[in-house]
């Protein structure tokens, strides 16, 4: 069989994608919460099976941990995570922290405030999905970075 440049080009291509190493896995998290908070463990079920390696560690004073990672108090929510240098506050879908993670904005992190029905761990049968925003935090006033229904970026 004869190879031209176009057949070379495209099986080096493809050998590219499987050499070790090309892939990075998705960085662990850090995630704190109430011992009691049963919405929280349902997210982190969420994001283990999105790939993430979820380390739990149960707080009875969350609102300290939320305070020292500098989330805001309107912004605050059940848990509060960290990842890879950046905090996620509630209930984030895996969609977003995957965005967070690849675009690496200037931000402390990202936040869903309360916790509206539908989002990762608050789904609640026989109710329809609330639309909601994941908010971008940091120096500057927080901003929608994503708007989802449920689990479906808008």
């Amino acid at each position: 069989m004869t190879m031209n440049r176009r057949t070379f080009a495209l099986l080096a291509a493809g050998t590219a994608l499987l050499v070790p190493g090309r892939v990075r896995a998705a960085p662990a998290m850090t995630v704190h919460k109430d011992p009691t908070c049963g919405c929280c463990e349902a997210w982190v079920d969420h994001v283990r099976a999105a790939g993430y390696e979820a380390q739990v560690v149960e707080v009875a004073a969350i609102n300290t941990v939320k305070a020292k990672l500098g989330v805001p108090p309107g912004l605050r929510s059940c848990h509060t995570a960290e990842i890879d240098g950046y905090v996620l506050e509630g209930h984030v879908p895996a969609a977003a922290i995957a965005r967070l993670l690849a675009e690496r904005p200037k931000v402390r992190g990202l936040a869903v405030p309360g916790m509206p029905i539908g989002s990762p761990g608050m789904e609640v049968e026989g109710r329809d999905p609330e639309a909601y925003d994941v908010m971008a935090f940091g120096d500057s006033e927080p901003k929608a970075m994503m708007r989802f229904r449920g689990n479906i970026a808008l």
